[in-house]
């Protein structure tokens, strides 16, 4: 005997021993008729030994094949037990669910869909690790990190809400599901009003801009507006989180980015003013790579993130992200 047998030769060697013909088998175990009968050939050459005796009626087996039968239905039983094994193992190793945030936890529902997968049945440990949104992504395509939130202009074929799509992003595929749509406006110190309002894009290229890291949104979307222009604005300050970026347009500093979730939360005086003429519409999504989608946490992340946004299942008429998005304001 040269090697082992393929666990798929068995499973047709066992096949054919229990229906007689090729024809039944090839038909059960979803094979074509030469693929079965190419299984039972390279079996029969690996063991040395003849296992079925054809004749016009069918295949029978021989005093090797009825030996080697019993042994056969134990090794694909064996094969099966190991893989369940295996699986159970990898999901009690995997409990750990190691999520990418940004923002503030209220505006993406962490803690519900943290609370949702700490109290479900099979309890998922969560660890949860801050940083900008490219950044996020970047962890997830080296697997340092399994899930996490992404922000990004809207695409032209305007997703749904719950919908799964595949991006290529620097070179990794990843599968990225819409939760909700916001705008980022641009806002202004109050006294530069007549800089602002009735300006377009190129208009506001020339006037100061707070700076933000370059794993960012904010960097990136400003960067995809101003590059086709051949712009690139003078930023004069640098803040991180968006509280400190409002602080900075307060004090004159210059321009920013904003949220209008986050602008609509802001209940004292405003010493700003918003852009009328300028607005990037974005997605708020939920990230892993393709290649581990069905992997049984991440599947599970996934499913959860659906019931905290009460999003559509997947084969549902899916609301448009327009109509999900009335249902959060409604919320606030």
């Amino acid at each position: 005997m040269n090697d082992l047998p393929r666990i798929q030769a068995l499973r047709c060697f066992i096949t054919v021993a229990r229906e007689g013909t090729v024809s039944r088998a090839a038909t059960l175990l979803h094979l074509t008729q030469p693929a079965v009968s190419l299984q039972l050939k390279g079996l029969e050459e690996s063991t040395g030994l003849q296992l079925f005796n054809r004749t016009p009626g069918g295949f029978t087996l021989t005093e090797a094949g009825a030996a080697l039968l019993p042994l056969a239905h134990r090794t694909v039983s064996a094969a099966a037990d190991f893989r369940t094994a295996a699986d159970s193992l990898r999901e009690s190793l995997r409990g750990t669910l190691r999520v990418g945030t940004i923002q503030d936890p209220e505006s993406i529902r962490l803690g519900p869909f943290v609370r949702s997968l700490a109290t479900s049945s099979k309890r998922t440990e969560v660890f949860l690790r801050y940083g900008m949104t490219d950044d996020v992504l970047a962890q997830i395509g080296k697997g340092e990190l399994d899930v996490g939130y992404y922000v990004d202009a809207t695409p032209a074929e305007c997703r749904v809400s719950g919908t799964l799509s595949e991006r290529t992003i620097d070179d990794g595929k990843f599968q990225l599901m819409a939760l909700t749509r916001f705008d980022y406006r641009v806002i202004a110190p109050s006294e530069w009003s007549c800089k602002v309002l009735g300006k377009d894009w190129a208009a506001l290229a020339d006037l100061p801009w707070i700076a933000t890291p370059h794993d960012s949104a904010h960097r990136r979307l400003l960067d995809d507006v101003f590059r086709p222009m051949g712009s690139s604005p003078k930023r004069v300050a640098f803040a991180d989180q968006e509280e400190a970026m409002i602080d900075f347009v307060e004090s004159g500093s210059g321009l920013s980015l904003a949220r209008d979730s986050m602008l609509d939360r802001i209940t004292r005086k405003r010493n700003f003013v918003i852009a009328d003429r300028v607005a990037l519409t974005c997605d708020l999504s939920f990230a892993c790579l393709t290649s581990r989608r069905h992997e049984p946490i991440i599947s599970k992340a996934f499913s959860a993130m659906q019931a905290v946004w009460d999003l559509k299942p997947a084969g549902a008429a899916p609301a448009p992200i327009e109509a999900e998005r009335s249902r959060n304001s409604a919320r606030r």
